[in-house]
């Protein structure tokens, strides 16, 4: 997709009633970067990389089997999974992944809602929906498609622990900053980009 079709699918979005957050999160790039394409200010572009995982997205037999390589990370770098109690879901792209996950593991499913797709007000986090399991006091991993900066991640971990939860580790399908780690809990990505400059 080149740049004038991500920013007719960004205005696209945008005219359905999609906000920032989540048209960066259905075009996989920075929110940063969904700004600059609804605008298009003459200043340049941010550095970003747009992901079309769509191919992955349309069978939930490709689907299963990236969720089985992302179980398979966990478990490599859990020493087996063991105590695990609930696989987290990073709404809305990691929910279909994280679903997946617990499944393999045999464990319940919780759903975070980050704060970028509830009402944008200063100072709201994110929260847990209330059809999943509970995570209060109990140790999960958290599980979404792609990190393009982080914060989102960063959110959830912070909820968690506000709610006495233990995030035990984090596995991607992309990561996009090439991190190791967000606020201290370990990140497992099937791939890890990062740009040379």
């Amino acid at each position: 997709m080149n740049i004038d079709e991500l920013v007719k699918k960004a205005m696209e979005l945008r005219n359905k009633g999609l906000r920032p957050g989540e048209i960066a999160d259905e075009l996989n790039v920075s929110s940063e970067t969904v700004t600059w394409l609804l605008t298009r200010p003459t200043k340049e572009a941010p550095k970003d990389i747009f992901v079309d995982w769509s191919k992955i997205g349309s069978s939930s037999q490709r689907m299963s089997y990236i969720a089985s390589a992302l179980t398979d990370m966990v478990l490599e770098s859990l020493d087996n999974g063991l105590d695990i109690d609930v696989v987290v879901g990073v709404a809305l792209s990691g929910i279909p992944f994280a679903s997946l996950v617990a499944d393999e593991l045999g464990v319940e499913l919780a759903v975070f809602l980050p704060s970028k797709h509830r009402a944008e007000r200063e100072g709201v986090k994110g929260t847990f929906s209330r059809n999943f399991a509970q995570v209060k006091g109990r140790k999960c991993i958290i599980i979404d498609d792609v990190i393009t900066t982080g914060s989102t991640m960063k959110e959830t971990v912070e909820v968690l622990e506000e709610l006495g939860s233990k995030p035990l580790a984090m596995s991607v399908m992309i990561d996009k900053k090439g991190l190791d780690s967000i606020a201290g809990v370990p990140l497992y990505s099937l791939i890890k980009m990062n740009r040379v400059e």
